[in-house]
């Protein structure tokens, strides 16, 4: 970087530019070992690579899916954690976006159907874990029940292998159900239009100057400051899973040298002795969250340019957005 930054704009537009042409490469590299890291898991094939006189696999990121406690899946753990928070991972993402956009410019028709998936994605997945809201509220009343009426100290579910957890292990999980509707649910409300704006010139402009703004928006603020909050969550969730602890600011070289030690570790500390002891799970909701945020800020650029090109009757158009019947109106006040 110092040599980058010493050649000035011309530099910095070179070091772009490779990182660009490398991030192609590094889609390719990064299929394939995936491929061949999944094949590991096939029953029989994994052993056969693993046997002193075969070959151990392959040596990319994508090796410690096939876990073996090796020395070579430990290097690939922490191979993985290191690009999943690098330039390098920052390049592809920008390349598949840049080759999305570009055949998409051509062939509009190209770009509806990425929105529509989009959006889609994001629409099943807040609309599937909304129901967390209706599970955490019948799970407090079975908490009050158990506890007032039937003065048990635990409650006990399941069938054949039964979880037997105290009371106040289910009253704390409550914040995970919580959790599941905030991180999940927040890309969701987004596409809805349900998130609070503060509007001061927006709605007294022309359709096309909104999207301009809507465009400017998304890649101005959204998109970096995802990417911000990805940089420091990533690391930060696998602090939680494993040790010895990860850095942002650890070189790849640095974390292969951890990785002989590196060993699962995942967080289990709850705030009360029978509490709760699953909160690793709200780190990794945060970074479900972001990366769903940044996809849903690419369908929210995407969706701008379409509506922008194709004119004001092409706002809204499909968009899956909820619709409420007869009777479901909220009340805005209570007669009495």
């Amino acid at each position: 970087m110092d040599e980058t930054a010493s050649g000035g704009l011309g530099g910095w537009i070179v070091w772009i530019l490779t990182e660009m042409g490398m991030g192609f490469y590094h889609i390719l590299e990064g299929l394939l070992t995936l491929i061949m890291s999944l094949v590991l898991l096939i029953p029989g094939v994994s052993g056969a690579l693993t046997d002193p006189d075969a070959d151990t696999g392959p040596p990319g990121i994508f090796r410690w899916l096939a876990w073996d406690n090796s020395t070579e899946a430990k290097q690939s753990l922490m191979q993985f954690i290191y690009y999943g928070g690098s330039t390098e991972f920052f390049f592809i993402v920008f390349n598949v976006f840049l080759v999305i956009t570009v055949i998409g410019v051509i062939n509009n028709r190209f770009l509806w159907n990425v929105v529509i998936g989009l959006e889609f994605f994001g629409n099943w997945v807040g609309r599937f874990f909304a129901w967390a809201g209706l599970l955490m509220v019948i799970q407090q009343v079975v908490i009050v029940i158990m506890q007032r009426i039937f003065t048990r100290p635990d409650i006990v579910i399941g069938f054949g292998i039964p979880l037997d957890f105290d009371i106040s292990w289910y009253a704390e999980e409550l914040k995970l159900y919580n959790a599941m509707v905030v991180c999940l649910c927040l890309a969701y409300t987004f596409i809805q239009g349900g998130h609070v704006r503060v509007d001061l010139v927006y709605s007294a402009v022309s359709h096309r100057t909104k999207r301009i703004i809507d465009m400017v928006g998304c890649m101005i603020f959204m998109v970096p400051m995802a990417v911000l909050c990805w940089l420091y969550t990533w690391f930060f969730m696998w602090r939680h899973l494993i040790n010895p602890p990860v850095s942002a600011s650890d070189t790849v070289d640095r974390m292969l040298l951890k990785a002989r030690a590196t060993k699962w570790s995942v967080e289990t500390i709850g705030f009360s002795p029978n509490g709760f002891n699953a909160y690793f799970l709200f780190k990794v909701l945060m970074v479900i969250m972001l990366a769903m945020i940044f996809i849903q800020a690419w369908a929210f650029f995407y969706r701008s340019y379409l509506e922008y090109v194709e004119g004001e009757e092409s706002a809204g158009k499909n968009l899956d957005k909820d619709v409420l019947e007869q009777g479901e109106e909220p009340y805005d006040h209570a007669d009495f």
